[in-house]
């Protein structure tokens, strides 16, 4: 018996809002860790008045997943606690404003 190649599956695309959805998750996954919002915060030079004023800015949101993504073991946590697969927050992170892709 000859055997088989398997189709491969198309990769999954996710929708403006689902990316949205994805990105308010990786917020409050950040803002959940006082060490991991530390971090955030003194990296995107935001202040915690401004992340609570505009939580659902998509600039903000953008650079809430380019913290998550910049880190691994973040990454996977994040993944692991919402249930997405861990290319999920990259592609989100292409649908929001701010994107700029690797060469």
């Amino acid at each position: 018996m000859i055997p088989t190649r398997q189709a491969k599956r198309p990769l999954r695309t996710l929708g403006a809002e689902e990316a949205t959805t994805l990105a308010i998750q990786a917020l409050g996954f950040v803002a959940g860790d006082d060490e991991v919002l530390g971090r955030f915060l003194g990296t995107t030079g935001l202040g915690p008045d401004e992340l609570r004023e505009r939580p659902d800015d998509p600039m903000i949101l953008g650079a809430v997943l380019d913290f998550v993504l910049a880190d691994e073991a973040l990454l996977l946590r994040f993944c692991g606690g919402v249930n997405c697969p861990p290319e999920w927050p990259a592609r989100a992170r292409a649908k929001l404003p701010g994107f700029m892709p690797r060469d």
